[in-house]
């Protein structure tokens, strides 16, 4: 099942005068339960294309369906409540808000959609033990590793039991340990769960463990292949 739809997506800066194609008629789906890869090189668009997936730009045109809603034809307040209620996010810098603790990092969203407090802890302290920071739930960013503080954002990215998850180079602040554990602990959730992550990277370990690779060139795809029995198979046309 398809949970998201992009139909000729097209992100252009200076329309008016030189248009830059950031991104060129970009067709793609992505069903439930996917480990996605999209690499290429620096500009040729996948930080926009995650953006654009996650309501946090505005295409030039195009359509980006999710569970049957066109986002792109949402307003402001019903794309920030579409946001928080169905995207995931983990971000590059972990974005933890400092002077909160993981448990209190964690439950924010949660605290917005207005779930109980009884619920929010529950769901708070079974998150934070499924990234393996059990008992570093009253931590603050500060005290914690940067392997730490990204799986707490990882565990934040789950608090809304969101449709998929959209990882901006979860690994690139990460030394070796530490973004090797953070990829199993996502392969797991991936696995046991269903959780559908879609990547953004240039680390060649998250490109290895992918099922599906996108690669982007100058914005458009010019590749897209599937892992198979016998190695990576050819996903629809490219450009």
């Amino acid at each position: 099942m398809n949970i998201i739809e992009i139909r000729n997506l097209s992100k252009v800066y200076d329309a008016k005068t030189i248009p830059v194609f950031a991104l060129n008629g970009i067709d793609l789906t992505f069903s439930q339960g996917e480990f996605t890869s999209i690499v290429g090189p620096s500009g040729s668009g996948k930080t926009t294309l995650l953006n654009l997936m996650g309501g946090l730009d505005t295409p030039t045109s195009g359509e980006i369906v999710i569970d049957n809603i066109d986002i792109t034809r949402l307003k402001s307040r019903q794309l920030i409540d579409f946001r928080m209620r169905n995207i995931g996010f983990v971000f590059q810098s972990f974005n933890l808000i400092p002077v909160l603790t993981a448990k209190e990092n964690v439950e924010f969203i949660m605290q917005l959609q207005g779930v109980g407090k009884e619920k929010r802890d529950l769901r708070t302290q079974e998150l934070l033990k499924s990234v393996g920071l059990g008992e570093k739930i009253n931590t603050r960013p500060n005290k914690l590793s940067g392997g730490q503080q990204q799986r707490v954002a990882v565990a934040r990215a789950l608090a809304s039991k969101p449709k998929f998850i959209l990882a901006d180079e979860p690994t690139a602040n990460l030394d070796s340990k530490s973004a090797e554990n953070l990829l199993e602990i996502m392969e797991k959730l991936n696995r046991e769960e269903n959780i559908t992550f879609i990547f953004s990277t240039h680390d060649s370990r998250v490109v290895a463990k992918a099922r599906r690779v996108i690669t982007l060139e100058d914005g458009k795809i010019s590749g897209d292949t599937k892992k198979g029995t016998y190695g990576y198979e050819q996903v629809g046309s490219q450009v």
